[in-house]
């Protein structure tokens, strides 16, 4: 037996996993309770699998469902135990998806059938409809694979249950997917607000598309990116949503063991695998796709503190980092360390190459965690998809708490002038002033930080706007940014950075 075969009965022993299934039991249940028939002719099937994955089970389990001629409506229902545990040692919890019959192999799209994780124990696709997080369809003859994802599991081992139920019938209408527009007409040149990470029902959020939408609305945002768990379904549906005053961006949170990444703007419907580590090197390979679709890469939340949510893969091939998600905390301020160290090894010519915009989202999920807290503002020459991404790979964007929050900062050297993400030519001796205007913060303090750490500070007091102006050598400062904090310490706005001086040879 090949090994792609031993991986779908889950017996490769050399990766720790006990993975035993049973053979099928199959029953079929009617409203007239007559006696069980199994097969086209029967209104139902019911097959049930069980299993158990052992401490040190590898990522992904498959479990092989075999689906004949006639079936218009696949139903999955699993459940897994869930015993206790000393403190500090995790449970068990068990993620899932679908694949069917075009195959499960990495970075496979056309398999794909959808993916809930852990946010809910049943699902259903047919061709007309699918349970939030999969996607309708075609229910074509042959070998299909529930895809079980240990995220954690307890000394004592995690033991499973799958229940397929195949309704047999007359397909439904096809699924006709509503994309949003990738343009709103008449929104010329401006700075633009927008949440470029946000959650629905279609993963583990709890709002609906409606609620999201108006959540975003209602905190004046311009744009949001969808970013869903491992599942582009949700692309489908945002056309209902959208409208003159607010586009809706597609995208996903590519969710694996070793980090979070948002992929956004991929073409609507398009998918981006996740099942991948660190060490497999593979994450090149969906940078390319995510690129080849005009997206923007962004590592996520990198000292995020949930399990495997933090960022291992480094920088290189990604486009931005997300510096602030959600309300700040103290790993927020790590991440702006840390970008900000990165920034520095830039303009050092020690780092990566091309340097990485900061961005800010709020990863909203559910009620009270608000949409648009923080929010990236973007300058953009329109209202559209390839604008607003073009924006914030340049870095011409700053993140703000609210729509109330406005940050302004430019360059000037009496010949030359340059905004947020932009480059001022001077010459070492060139004197420089930074100009910065600050509304919607007062009580708080505006820092200037430059590659030789904190440059200038400026208290905002009543006056609304605030605007001062700070004046430097060239030689003396190759970036500047700008942060806007409370007395204690929490962030109010971010900017990107302005580089000052002629193109560094690393550049």
């Amino acid at each position: 037996m090949d090994r792609a075969n031993l991986r779908h009965l889950g017996v490769v022993a050399s990766l720790g996993m006990a993975f035993a299934v049973l053979p099928a039991e199959s029953a079929s249940a009617s409203p007239s309770g007559t006696a069980p028939q199994a097969g086209p002719g029967a209104n139902e099937e019911v097959r049930v699998i069980t299993g158990r994955f052992e401490p040190g089970a590898p990522d992904w389990g498959y479990v092989p469902v075999d689906i004949p001629a006639g079936v218009r409506e696949i139903a999955v229902r699993y459940s897994y135990d869930r015993p206790a545990t000393p403190p500090g040692v995790p449970g068990n919890a068990l993620d899932i998806g679908m694949f069917d019959n075009d195959g499960d192999e990495l970075g496979n799209a056309a398999g794909f059938r959808g993916w809930s994780g852990g946010a809910r124990d049943n699902f259903t696709i047919s061709r007309s409809a699918a349970t939030p997080g999969y996607i309708p369809g075609p229910i074509t003859p042959g070998r299909w694979n529930v895809i079980l994802g240990p995220y954690t599991v307890a000394p004592q081992g995690l033991e499973w249950r799958v229940e397929v139920t195949l309704r047999y019938g007359e397909p439904g209408p096809a699924f006709v997917p509503h994309y949003s527009p990738t343009r709103i007409s008449g929104r010329g040149p401006g700075w633009y607000r927008g949440d470029l990470h946000v959650h629905s029902v279609y993963s583990d959020g709890k709002r609906t598309p409606a609620e999201v939408a108006a959540a975003a609305r209602a905190r004046q945002l311009d744009f949001f990116v969808s970013t869903e768990h491992n599942t582009q379904s949700a692309h489908a549906v945002w056309g209902d949503y959208a409208g003159p005053d607010l586009l809706i961006v597609t995208g996903e949170e590519v969710t694996t063991r070793n980090g979070h990444l948002v992929a956004a703007g991929l073409t609507p419907g398009q998918w981006i695998d996740w099942r991948y580590r660190a060490q497999d090197g593979q994450l090149p390979r969906f940078l390319r796709e995510i690129h080849r679709s005009d997206g923007v890469a962004i590592a996520a939340h990198p000292y995020a503190t949930c399990g495997a949510c933090d960022w291992k893969f480094g920088y290189e091939g990604v486009d931005a980092v997300e510096i602030w998600n959600g309300p700040w905390t103290a790993d927020d301020e790590q991440a702006v360390t840390l970008w900000d160290g990165m920034l520095r090894e830039h303009v050092q010519g020690k780092g990566i190459r091309r340097w990485r915009p900061a961005v800010g989202s709020s990863d909203a999920h559910r009620e009270p965690q608000i949409v648009g807290l923080p929010q990236t503002v973007v300058e953009a020459n329109e209202l559209s998809r390839r604008a607003i991404l073009d924006g914030v790979a340049e870095g011409r964007s700053y993140i703000a708490e609210s729509a109330e929050v406005k940050l302004e900062m430019s360059a000037h050297n009496g010949l030359f002038h340059a905004g947020i993400g932009e480059r001022l030519l001077a010459l070492p001796q060139s004197l420089v002033g930074v100009t910065v205007t600050v509304a919607g913060a007062p009580g708080t303090t505006v820092r200037l930080v430059t590659d030789r750490g904190e440059a200038y500070t400026f208290p905002v007091a009543s006056a609304d706007p605030a605007t001062f102006t700070w004046t430097t050598f060239a030689r003396d400062a190759a970036y500047v940014r700008a942060e806007v904090r409370r007395p204690n310490a929490e962030a109010v706005a971010l900017s990107n950075p302005i580089f000052l001086g002629l193109v560094h040879p690393a550049q």
